[in-house]
């Protein structure tokens, strides 16, 4: 059985002590670290939190500036094509013009080398008249 005697109370007294003294030597470092390490990962959260919010603004300036670039590129490829189809349209119109203007002086070469080779034929029609009743009667006329 337990007796309450003066061994009892020194040893009562000595726990006290001990916990007072493990609170000051022990307990109360620890906990200063466990707090201090806390608030450490408090303030790295905020700061990832923080780098989320700027990754995410980055990438919402980047789309946007990648939506303006693509509009620039189709302005300017709209520009370069109707550029590009005036001049082609030109060159073309030229290339008509000149062609007409070939194609105008051959069908005047060719109306002048028909009238002259129809004015010879006209010449010699009444020698191959001739000629043909000749070889239709078998004799020369």
């Amino acid at each position: 059985m337990i007796t309450i005697d003066l061994t009892m109370l020194i040893q009562i007294a000595n726990m006290l002590l001990l916990i007072v003294v493990l609170n000051a030597v022990l307990y109360k470092p620890i906990r200063a670290i466990l707090e201090e390490r806390q608030k450490k990962i408090t303030g790295l959260d905020e700061g990832i939190d923080q780098f989320k919010k700027n990754a995410v603004l980055r990438l919402d300036e980047f789309g946007q500036k990648m939506k303006e670039a693509r509009i620039r590129a189709k302005k300017e490829y709209e520009t370069a094509r109707n550029a590009a189809l005036a001049e082609s349209t030109e060159k073309l119109a030229g290339i008509r013009k000149e062609v007409d203007a070939q194609k105008t002086g051959q069908l005047a070469e060719i109306e002048k080398e028909f009238a002259a080779a129809q004015a010879e034929l006209q010449g010699q029609i009444s020698g191959f008249a001739n000629e043909m009743a000749g070889k239709v009667l078998g004799r020369a006329l």
